[in-house]
Parts: C-alpha cells; structure tokens; sequence
C-alpha cells in the first residue's frame, strides 16, 4: 500500500469537499464546489439532492485528477457530512420526492412544541439523548411524508427511502445497492436508540415514520460495500463513515474521556469525548454517539451552536460589507473592540444551551458611531460567547475542568477570533498543523477499516500543533464583555418571547 491513499468526502452544509490523504496524514489534494442554498419561507432552509450528489461526485474526481492519481490507488473512501439534513427518496427510481430539509430548517417548530408539550421530551431524551427539536430529521421525515402528495401511500408500500446526506451519497455511490447509515447519523434522528444501538419502535410510532424506510446501521469504521465500478473508474472500498462532528472529534485525535473540540464551520460544535458512558445532560446539550470503533462505543456530549460561520456569509451576502469572507479579521481588527455592540446571531433560532427556536437574530448598543468594523467585530465575537456558553454547560455536566481546547475549521484561521476565544475561557486554544480534521477524521475511520493504518495508537502521533493560543485579556474585561453578552441575550429571548403574547 506505499503508493495508495484515501479519499475523504467531505459534504458540508454550503460546499462539497473532497481530499486526498497520504500515510502521514498530509492532504495530497483537495477540491472544493459551493451549492445553492433554498429558502422557500423565513426560516425553511432546503437543498437540492442531486446537487450535493453531482457536486460531491465532481470534486471527488477532481481531487485525485489534480494529484494524477488512478482510482486503483485508492484504498478506501470515507464519508463524512452535513447531519440530519433529511432526503426521501424513490428506492425505484431514485428520485428524491422533495427539496432536502437542512438541519438548520425550522418548519416543524410547532409541531415540537406540541410534542413536548403532550410530556414526551423525558421519554426522548432518554432513549436518544436528544430534544425534540425541529433540528434533528424525524419531524422533517414526517414533514415530507404529510406534504408532499401520495408520499404516505408510498411509504406504506415500502418504496420510499430516508436517508441522512451519508446514505443518499452511499445510495448513489454504490449504484442503488446499499441503503446504510453509521450510528453517528442514526443517533442524530430522534428515531435511534442510543443505548441499544438500533431504530426504536415507540419512537417510529411516535413520529408517525414506517420502520421501511429506514437504513442499516453500521459502525463508523467498517467495510459496507464499494462505488460503482464506472463512477471513478474503478470500484473503491467505501470504509468509514461519520457526522461532520463526530469526524472532527476522531480526526482531532480526541479519543480519551474528557478532551474536546471546537469546529468552527457553517454553525458552532463543541463534542467533548465521555468515553464509555453517556452522560445525561441536565444543561441542555446532547449526548450522541461519537463513534464505533473495532466494536467499541464512545459517547460524547455535544453543544450544537447554529450560527457560526454563516454570520460571515450574512456580513458578505445580506450586509455586503465585506466582498469575502478572509476580509472579515482586517476589518474587525481596524477598530480595538466592538464599542458596546453585540449581534445575537439566532438567524435560525438558538441552540445549546438555550434552545429557543422562535429567537431570531438581533443587533444591540447600535449608535451614530457605530461602523460597519464594529458591526464585523461584534459578529466574530459572538461565535466566541456562544461557544463560552456551551463550554460552561458542558463542565458543568461532565465534572470535568478543561485544560485546552481543540480547534478546526475555516473560521479557525481567523486570529483574532481564536484569540478572543481564548481569552473568554482562560484555557488554551490550540490549532492543529492540519486543520482538515473533519475530512481526516472519515479518512482515518475508513483507512482503519482497510488496514490502512495498521491501528489508532499509530494516528495518535500524527496530531501536530500550529499554534497555541494563551489567555491574556485583563480578567476585568472578561467579565464586562461576559455580561454584555448575557444582558444581550436576555433581551432577545424577551424579544422572541414577546412575540408569543
């Protein structure tokens, strides 16, 4: 295997991604194609299936094109992806029956204030960990099945397939043969339990969703079939698959109790690593499965921050203050803080710890001297309380007192934003040499599944600093900025609030 190499499939929620990874870890190359982004109503968020599809397909082949690299050296493919962005699908003509409904999306809202309103939120938290919540895929299955005409019949008669983005890739991948999940993505659906490892039949009925339609729940690093032979040229093990997140955590080398990670992508997602146990979330934050790994389960606790990097995107495409994304730090930079701004970025309500899906996004402290640089500022900085918000959570939760945390993802490059981070938590903040962990993370779980890497204490070694952020704003400062921040959302969850009455 000296001249093999794995291909990692990275499909995010703007952008599909794919890399090619040598035996050290190093990426050989990367290709990257955005996609359009549907909004029908204020606050749905849908996609097209066959655009991530064609787009994912594409930049896989461009990958290894762009390294003049043959399919036969390839070992294996891991997948990782956008999480319970939901698709239903035809299984006979493989046609998708609807848009697919992006995680973000927050249709059903109502519906799951009804649900918990019935006292069902302690039955499904305690099988999956989970809130009911319009951001994980059972409602949105229900959501398709109940509005898009004769989909009920359908599923009746067992034609129609669920998939999370990993299974309609693998769907396509393997030429319609394999309908597979992992149980990082199972576990992300309100329909999975997480103790048990399988689909729960309470809960099926529950969400008014035909067991039929469901995929097979394989682990995170296991052989489940291959491509069609005709996509790349040659038929290539499909060996590793997990949620973006959970990908991150492997590929960030958390593998023991008590580390955790930060990804700063599209939204915000601190995992922390618990190890054999599941911890019960009294906070407000998740407990999912991070992995299985030669037949072993870990659990993780997740705070899941929706708005993260998007806020960039809103300054780049709503505002236009900015042309691109890399311009935010200079002009963040230009002015020494945010001068009393705050931006409560809810744009698709609030996630952990506050989970409120009616907040929306709001701006305060606004003046006559207020420039767009305080404004940009204030938006990098609320991806850094947020993520101060889930991290005391979490502590809290666990029992366990952080001493670094990890980071990844694009925003990740932004100094400033890791510094003020740092700063905020009084803990370092360490970014790794490769900061692709995600992808690395499927490309370590597929390349175990082959023999690739021979076994995990082997990748343990590959991890690498680039820098290491250490706190140094006056403790003073902290506190001040901590509760400008509280008081700024409080008033938009009374704004939200209100707007109930």
């Amino acid at each position: 295997m000296d001249d093999q190499y794995i291909l990692a499939l990275d499909q995010g929620t703007t952008s599909s991604r794919a890399l090619l990874f040598d035996r050290g870890g190093s990426v050989v190359s990367r290709a990257q194609h955005e996609f359009g982004q549907v909004y029908p109503r204020p606050g749905w968020v849908e996609h097209d299936p066959w655009e991530i599809w064609s787009s994912q397909v594409g930049v896989a082949a461009e990958a290894l094109t762009r390294a003049r690299i043959g399919a036969a050296q390839v070992a294996a493919i891991g997948i990782a992806n956008q999480r319970e962005t939901t698709i239903v699908w035809n299984r006979q003509t493989g046609q998708p029956i609807h848009n697919a409904i992006v995680w973000q999306d927050r249709r059903t809202a109502d519906w799951c204030e009804q649900l918990e309103s019935r006292g069902l939120g302690q039955l499904v938290r305690r099988k999956t960990g989970l809130p009911i919540d319009s951001y994980f895929s059972a409602t949105k299955i229900r959501w398709i099945l109940d509005h898009v005409e004769g989909a009920r019949a359908l599923a009746r008669q067992g034609r129609l397939a669920f998939g999370t983005v990993d299974s309609w890739l693998l769907w396509n991948l393997s030429g319609r043969r394999l309908h597979v999940t992992d149980v990082t993505n199972a576990s992300r659906t309100l329909l999975f339990d997480i103790h048990k490892l399988q689909w729960d039949d309470e809960l099926l009925e529950m969400f008014d969703v035909p067991r039929s339609m469901l995929p097979t729940v394989v682990a995170s690093s296991s052989v489940v079939g291959a491509t069609e032979p005709h996509l790349l040229a040659k038929a290539i093990p499909i060996g590793g698959m997990a949620g973006d997140q959970h990908a991150a955590l492997f590929g960030q080398m958390c593998t023991r109790t008590g580390m955790v990670k930060n990804t700063y992508g599209t939204g915000c997602f601190l995992v922390m690593n618990t190890g054999d146990q599941a911890i019960d979330s009294s906070h407000n934050l998740l407990t999912t499965i991070a992995w299985q790994v030669d037949g072993r389960v870990q659990y993780a606790l997740e705070g899941s921050i929706f708005i993260a990097g998007a806020v960039v995107q809103w300054l780049r495409d709503g505002l236009g203050i900015i042309r691109s994304a890399s311009e935010i730090e200079a002009l963040a930079r230009s002015v020494p803080h945010s001068d009393g701004v705050y931006l409560v970025p809810a744009f698709a309500g609030l996630g952990a710890p506050h989970w409120n899906a009616r907040a929306r996004g709001t701006l305060f402290g606004v003046t006559r001297g207020t420039t767009a640089a305080h404004v940009a500022r204030a938006a990098l900085e609320s991806i850094a309380f947020q993520s101060v918000d889930v991290l005391q959570a979490m502590q809290a939760d666990s029992g366990i007192r952080i001493d670094e945390l990890r980071v990844d993802g694009g925003a990740c490059a932004n100094d400033l934003l890791m510094q003020f981070q740092c700063d905020l938590l009084g803990v370092d903040v360490v970014r790794p040499r490769i900061s692709e962990t995600t992808a690395l993370g499927a490309a370590y779980l597929a390349g175990l599944a082959v023999g690739y890497w021979p076994r995990l204490d082997a990748l343990r070694g590959q991890w690498q600093v680039d820098r290491r952020f250490s706190a140094a704003m006056d403790a003073a400062q902290v506190a001040g900025s901590l509760r400008g921040w509280r008081r700024a959302l409080r008033a938009a969850t009374a704004w939200a609030d209100d707007g109930q009455t």
